[in-house]
Parts: structure tokens; C-alpha cells; sequence
């Protein structure tokens, strides 16, 4: 039997096999990251956006800003409304149509994160309280998806959170007429940068990072989320459960991928300013 029938029959037993090496089919070690490139500013049209690649995932991120009334609640809190869409374009597995339920949940993820971790401060977006807020609708699109989707799309919204400018606004409460300076930019303060790291178990051995395929043959899978060397949100799925140790190795490796992407982006960003000097 050739390697190639071997893996398509017995799909488990071809990963355990290298895994039990400490290598996966890839070459890449189990707690190996594959390599992340993230560019700002690629949609013009938009109030702010970024593009995030990691390994052969590829997520888009735009952001539009609008203005609203406030909730009767909550009246000097404005609004962030991610939406997520895996495109049919990004894999086989999607098909046209309605969102997945993996993108909604991965909508309302992203939602819960820039809460947790306190990325922005929604306050930030109230111009006249009980009368005024932005609005931020953040659409994220897979264009390409070899797992992961979930730790790009943060990484994305995040990076996108960072190049949005707001127009001034004057608002006149008791007119309610609203005049908005478009020569006038204030850019979006971000307080915290979420970092997410993915991890699957597959033969009873963790990996970090898993791609499309390792996903697919995953018993348990695990998202740890950093904001400032803190765990700010945490999902597990799966019927196996993660023992003390091997969710201290997850933790100290999100951790580290924390760190690696906060001085990626902090150094991109310096270069960006740099040159708008020049």
C-alpha cells in the first residue's frame, strides 16, 4: 500500500505515527507556530482594516464606522457588531448561502473577547450620551481556510481596531442636528492587544496551530487568548479532557506566541508612522 492510500484509509494511525517522532507530516514540530504576516490598510473604502495570514489561512478584516442612537440601558456605550464569513472560495468543506454555524460562533467569540480582554473601550464611542454613539460593523472574511480561522480573525479585527480614524462630530441635543468634520481624524484608542493560540489533541499528543487537516482529526480542541500575560478568554471542545500539565504548556506557549505578535505588530506600526513623517 502506498503512503498516500494509507493516509486516506487510515488517516489517524498516518498522524500518530509521526507524531510519536515529536514531528507532524508538515515537518513542523508539535508546538511549532507556522509563520504570521499581518498588513494594514488594504481596503480603502473602509474605516479601517488589516489582512492577516497565517501559514495558508488568509482572514480580511474591514471595518465601517456609522452613527447611532445609544441602547436605552446602556445610553453612553456605543456599538462593536463583528460578523465572520468563511467564504465557499476558502475550502471545499463551505458552501454558498446563509452563514455557518462555525462563523457565527466565531462571530460572538470575537464580540466576547474585545469585552474580556478590553481592547476598546465602548464608552470611547459616545458622542452625546442617550443621543449619539458609533457604530463599528467589523466584517471578516476567510479567503482561504487551513485552520486556525478563529486565532487569524482575532488577530485581524485587532490589527484593523488599530488604523481606525473617527471623524469629529458635533452634536446638538437639542436640535439634534449632527455636523461631521471629515478633515478633523482622531484615531481609535486600542487599550489591549487579544492574542489567541489554538491547540487540538490527535493520538493523545497536543499541537499547537493545527492546519485544516489536524483540525478535522482532532479529539479536543482549545483556544487560550493572552491580553497583558493574562488569560482573557478560553474555550475548550471535545470529549477529552486536558490534564493541569498540559494546559500550563498551552498557556506558557500562548504566552510566548503573545509577545511574538504584540512586537510585530508594535514594530509595523512604528514603520507605518516613520514613514508618514517623511
Amino acid at each position: 500500500m502506498d503512503l498516500k492510500t494509507f493516509k486516506l484509509l487510515h488517516p489517524v494511525k498516518y498522524y500518530k505515527d509521526y507524531l510519536e517522532k515529536d514531528i507532524r507530516p508538515d515537518g513542523r514540530l508539535l508546538e511549532e507556530l507556522r509563520p504570521l504576516a499581518i498588513s494594514y490598510d488594504v481596503i480603502n473604502s473602509a474605516d479601517g482594516s488589516a489582512i492577516v495570514k497565517i501559514g495558508n489561512t488568509t482572514v480580511v478584516c474591514g471595518i465601517k464606522a456609522e452613527l447611532a442612537v445609544p441602547k436605552a440601558l446602556e445610553p453612553n456605550v456605543g456599538y462593536l457588531v463583528p460578523n465572520v464569513e468563511i467564504s465557499p472560495v476558502s475550502s471545499p468543506a463551505y458552501r454558498p448561502g446563509p452563514p455557518c454555524d462555525e462563523a457565527q460562533v466565531h462571530s460572538q467569540s470575537l464580540a466576547d473577547i474585545v469585552i474580556n480582554s478590553r481592547c476598546i473601550d465602548l464608552q470611547d464611542l459616545c458622542i452625546t450620551a442617550g443621543k449619539l454613539v458609533w457604530v463599528l460593523y467589523c466584517d471578516l472574511v476567510c479567503l482561504d481556510h487551513d485552520g486556525c480561522i478563529f486565532d487569524a480573525a482575532v488577530i485581524a479585527l485587532v490589527a484593523a481596531l488599530q488604523t481606525v480614524k473617527l471623524p469629529k462630530v458635533k452634536h446638538n441635543s437639542d436640535t439634534d442636528e449632527t455636523v461631521t468634520d471629515m478633515s478633523s481624524l482622531t484615531p481609535l484608542t486600542v487599550h489591549s492587544v487579544p492574542v489567541p493560540t489554538s491547540f487540538v489533541v490527535i493520538a493523545g499528543r497536543t499541537i499547537s496551530d493545527p492546519t485544516a487537516e489536524e483540525e478535522k482529526l482532532a479529539t479536543t480542541t482549545l483556544t487560550v487568548t493572552m491580553t497583558d500575560e493574562k488569560i482573557s478568554f478560553f474555550n475548550q471542545s471535545g470529549g477529552q479532557s486536558m490534564d493541569g500539565e498540559m494546559l500550563q504548556t498551552c498557556t506558557a506557549s500562548a504566552m510566548k506566541r503573545e509577545k511574538s505578535v504584540k512586537n510585530m505588530m508594535s514594530s509595523i506600526l512604528q514603520k507605518r508612522k516613520q514613514n508618514k513623517m517623511k
